[in-house]
Parts: C-alpha cells; structure tokens; sequence
C-alpha cells in the first residue's frame, strides 16, 4: 500500500505563521530560474541569502554560466544576498561514488541532495542563519518527498531549523519560467551533473 505523502507546501505556511519578525533564511539554490519563483514567494517573511552550492554541476563552464544568471536574480530582487563557494567537482564524484549508473531520480540523487542540504546545514549554522531550505523543490522533475526527509534528517542532525517546501504547488514552477523570460535568464537542459546530460540522438 503506497504512504501518503505529506503536504510540506502547508507545513511551510504553518511554519510561516509562527513567525514573529521577519527570520534569517539561508535557501540553496541549484540554478537562477528555479530561485526566481521560490524568492518571490519568501522574501516578505524571510531575510533570504541564496546559497550557491552546486559541486554536481558539470563541467565548470555551465557551473559558471547558472552563477551568472543566479546573480541576475539577486540584482532583480535586490535586498537579497547571495554566497557561493568554490567550484570542486571532486566533493560531488566522491559522495555518489559506486552510484553512477543510477537512473536519474534515483539513489545518486538522494545523496547529491543530501550533500547540498547539509553543507547549506553547515554553513547556516556557522554564520547564526534561523533557517536553511533549498528551491530544489520547485521542479517538476524533482521528488519533494525525498528532499524534504532529508532536510528534516539533517535539521535533526544540526539542530538548525528546516523550513519545508513544495514550491510546485501554486503554479510555482510556471511562475519561475515566467520570471525567467521577464529577467532573460538562460534556462538549461539538464539536471546539472555529468551523468544527466541528455545525449544527442
């Protein structure tokens, strides 16, 4: 009997609601395009610092080329910061090493969320961050199940505070494509990593 899945887009408004001023959020962010929408939605209540942490992304060209247009989205929305540590492949290869040739969506993933989740976990709680998140969850081609446990394991492992999310919901994802015509933001074509390049038929 398949469980059933939770609602974390009204667990995030139940989360909200509890606010009693405005809070520090650290938001990992895998591309521009896909921050637009989750930005727009979170800025009133959060003091939002998007943190660019994407050592899956190959090859460094295009881990560039998202930089780029991820900084053409703080300067739209302005008031946002953003912090984005050095490009090393490297830690990525050696976190899914053995997993590979895992369908995409699979196992692979789950540890590649797991790595950009907990260093955003990390730093947040390094530099007194009141919570961390991720706009991972905007994308259609992403489980928001998945991604929100892990969050939670790691909220739970750091004792930093996770706020949930499911982007999707609300139009989220469409809202992002529409900001992302609206900033001219380039929009790739693949996941990020080596192993999701679509291959040329």
């Amino acid at each position: 009997m398949q469980s059933q899945k939770t609602n974390y887009d009204k667990l995030m408004q139940e989360q909200i609601e509890k606010l009693d001023s405005k809070k520090t959020l650290l938001l990992h962010s895998c591309c521009g395009p896909c921050s637009t929408a989750c930005i727009e939605r979170l800025k009133n209540f959060f003091d939002v610092t998007i943190y660019y942490y994407n050592p899956n992304i190959y090859p460094q060209e295009e881990f560039e080329k998202r930089l780029f247009n991820q900084k053409k989205v703080i300067e739209y929305f302005k008031d946002i910061k953003i912090v984005s540590p050095t490009y090393d492949e490297y830690e990525y290869l050696k976190t899914i090493k053995g997993l590979e040739n895992e369908k995409e969506g699979g196992k692979r993933c789950d540890e590649c969320f797991k790595l950009r989740l907990k260093e955003t976990a990390l730093y947040a709680k390094l530099h007194g961050y009141d919570y961390f998140g991720t706009t991972l969850t905007v994308s259609s081609h992403k489980n928001e199940q998945h991604i929100n446990q892990i969050g939670k394991e790691i909220e739970e492992e750091t004792k930093v505070n996770f706020l949930y999310s499911d982007f999707k919901k609300h139009d989220g994802y469409k809202r992002s494509i529409d900001l992302s015509k609206e900033i001219n933001l380039y929009r790739q074509n693949y996941c990020g990593c080596r192993f999701s390049i679509r291959k040329e038929v």
